[in-house]
């Protein structure tokens, strides 16, 4: 049975989504929706489908099995219920929202209704995160001591001060969570030096397994310097460190000079493209919903993200450090 999506959001993220989906032989892309005629018009010309301004109307009309939304950071609440409400399933753009009673409101709508209800955290299946994370729970590193992560670029300003922390870090406390376990607790450091809002943030964290850990984020910086995205993960026997996402990994062991080094080779182009790790995420969100299955990426790890970023603003606000489990 091929699968009937509509793309949600006409800007440059959800021209990826619309890519992706026109692409798979799987799929027929049946509508792209937007904030505006001309938009949804450019949009849905360029990739064939038919465009749509009204929600509901794009539902009724088109009967899509699945909706992926991609809209601006701030902007995703009022659309991600109406579509919870009308009752179709769903697959969002990172952040989930930037207020936790409006994550609650989402989660809880959608378990009330039975709805797949997948998040976009592509850096997931990067392929040195899956290395590194078989080598994890392979054991190859030990019992895990220290993880860090650095990120950051150009600013995406919004009208939040803690956009970068929100929308874009959300990445990072997936991410060491997805490699590290939970966190428990955080102290937080941020400066709006350069444009009014948090642009950097340096947080210290604590894990459940005893392990500690730190978070550079920052719109303060470029995406065009080498390791603008860095994550270490160091333990007892070994460390893993990746380059960029999907540049480099190299695994190394405690007393060894020597260390095993992936990168992509001469025809794996997709393995070095960071726009693949979205097409592999939603190869598993397929699959996932074709066997009535729950997402691979669930809602939830977005609110998850958003519960440790209010952790952090807490953290800095007070000027001490913040267990995580009061914003639960």
């Amino acid at each position: 049975m091929t699968l009937r999506v509509a793309i949600v959001g006409a800007g440059g993220w959800g021209r990826e989504h619309a890519r992706i989906f026109v692409g798979r032989p799987d799929c027929d892309l049946v509508a792209i929706a937007a904030r505006t005629p001309e938009s949804a018009a450019r949009r849905a010309a360029e990739f064939g489908t038919t465009p749509y301004t009204d929600l509901l109307t794009m539902v009724k009309e088109t009967s899509p099995d699945l909706v992926s939304v991609c809209l601006p950071n701030e902007g995703h609440f009022e659309p991600t219920r109406t579509l919870i409400d009308a009752g179709v399933d769903l697959l969002v753009e990172k952040p989930l929202v930037f207020d936790l009673a409006e994550a609650d409101d989402l989660l809880r709508r959608a378990e009330d209704r039975g709805i797949f209800f997948g998040i976009n955290f592509n850096h997931r299946y990067a392929e040195p995160v899956l290395r590194a994370r078989q080598a994890i729970q392979d054991g190859a590193l030990g019992d895990l001591l220290f993880l860090t992560w650095r990120f950051g670029g150009e600013a995406n300003y919004g009208n939040s001060p803690h956009a970068n922390l929100i929308e874009t870090q959300c990445h990072g406390f997936d991410m060491l969570e997805h490699l590290g376990g939970p966190i428990t607790s955080v102290a937080a450091q941020m400066t709006n030096k350069t444009c009014g809002a948090y642009s950097t943030v340096a947080l210290a964290l604590a894990f459940e397994s005893g392990a500690v850990g730190t978070i550079l984020g920052t719109y303060d910086s470029s995406y065009a310097y080498p390791d603008s995205q860095l994550i270490e993960v160091n333990g007892t026997t070994g460390r893993a460190t990746i380059h960029d996402t999907v540049r480099q990994l190299t695994l190394s062991r405690a007393g060894d000079d020597t260390a095993s080094v992936w990168q992509a080779g001469y025809f794996n182009d997709e393995m070095r493209s960071f726009h693949s790790t979205f097409d592999r995420h939603v190869d598993r969100v397929v699959s996932a919903l074709r066997a009535g299955d729950p997402p691979p990426v669930h809602a939830s790890a977005g609110r998850r993200a958003l519960q440790l970023a209010q952790t952090a603003i807490a953290s800095f606000e007070r000027g001490t450090r913040v267990d995580v489990h009061e914003f639960s």
